[in-house]
């Protein structure tokens, strides 16, 4: 009962701020509550504590002793949400899909894959030397088993 308390505080918030799209909501046995949260226009301090508020102001302490957590994916996590692959077109990206390792600039989404575009050196059709080529391959949602946005300092 608890639990379902919660999903649909966490759902109503949602539907208030379509910006903002739920990665993951665990509640432990303890009802520990932890909620990461992205949004099409990154996340705010702010964003995290509507969603605490419309939470916790809507459960009873009298009658749940509970903790809770809203966070934002951190920069270093994973992309896991299609969402999140369109905010961040035109950053440089380390996927593996397919069984292998791909690192590119996002260039465009779609319902269906992604699009990642970089710069290679390869041997000149003739003569010696090498010449810059532009790479292009479209990945397939399905066959991403990881993607992570690569920072560069």
């Amino acid at each position: 009962m608890f639990k379902e308390s919660v999903k649909t505080l966490l759902s109503e918030a949602l539907d208030e701020r379509q910006d903002l799209f739920l990665l993951s909501c665990d509640i432990s046995e303890a009802n520990a509550i932890k909620i990461i949260i992205d949004g099409d226009n990154g996340v705010l301090v702010e964003d995290c504590m509507f969603i605490s508020r419309a939470i916790e102001h809507n459960l009873d302490r009298e009658e749940h002793d509970f903790s809770l957590e809203v966070a934002s994916a951190g920069a270093t996590t994973p992309l896991v949400h299609k969402r999140q692959y369109k905010k961040n077109i035109g950053r440089t990206l380390q996927v593996n899909a397919n069984g292998e390792k791909f690192e590119g600039v996002l260039s465009q989404t779609n319902e269906e894959d992604i699009v990642l575009t970089w710069k290679a050196r390869e041997p000149k059709p003739v003569g010696k030397g090498k010449v810059t080529v532009e790479k292009e391959v479209a990945l397939p949602y399905q066959n991403i088993t990881e993607a992570k946005v690569k920072i560069k300092f």
